[in-house]
């Protein structure tokens, strides 16, 4: 019997594996952003490589309003695409998970919620991640859940 994607319907049990997933790798992330101050936060033992890749293809990102505001837009054009699979590829085999599907915040300032959130492969979040925590953009979440800390204490 053979395979045709385009034909073959998605499976529930496994959209709820992924979904599940994908919800705890957010509430991970969560913790860490409330726990650990953002510029002593390693993410990956590729951080460096993730991050030098990462300015060089979306050299924009070199800018903090971008960074902190993501165009999910322009992500997802055609051109947009394909910077960001020349930025994903390489990472194929080289770490787990790259191109599972991951919640990141459209806007850094903000937490997670429904309306802050945009679906992106692993590395792709990794990218974003890392460099918002190298220019300070994590710093507000991180200082909020500080607070909330000390106010509960």
């Amino acid at each position: 019997m053979s395979f045709d994607a385009k034909t073959t319907g998605n499976a529930p049990e496994i959209e709820m594996q992924f979904a599940v997933k994908t919800v705890e790798h957010l509430e991970a992330y969560e913790k860490l952003l409330g726990a650990i101050p953002p510029s002593r936060m390693k993410l990956t033992p590729m951080d460096d490589e993730i991050h030098s890749r990462f300015l060089e293809i979306f050299p924009e990102y070199k800018f903090d309003e971008a960074l902190r505001i993501l165009d999910e837009d322009k992500m997802k054009t055609a051109a947009g695409k394909e910077r960001w699979r020349s930025f994903i590829m390489p990472y194929e085999g080289r770490l787990t998970d790259y191109n599972f599907g991951t919640l990141v915040r459209r806007n850094a300032d903000e937490p997670y919620g429904e309306d802050n959130c945009i679906l992106v492969t692993r590395v792709q979040f990794f990218g974003i991640e890392i460099a918002r925590n190298r220019a300070g953009l994590n710093d507000k979440v991180y200082n909020a859940a500080q607070a909330a800390k000390a106010k509960s204490s």
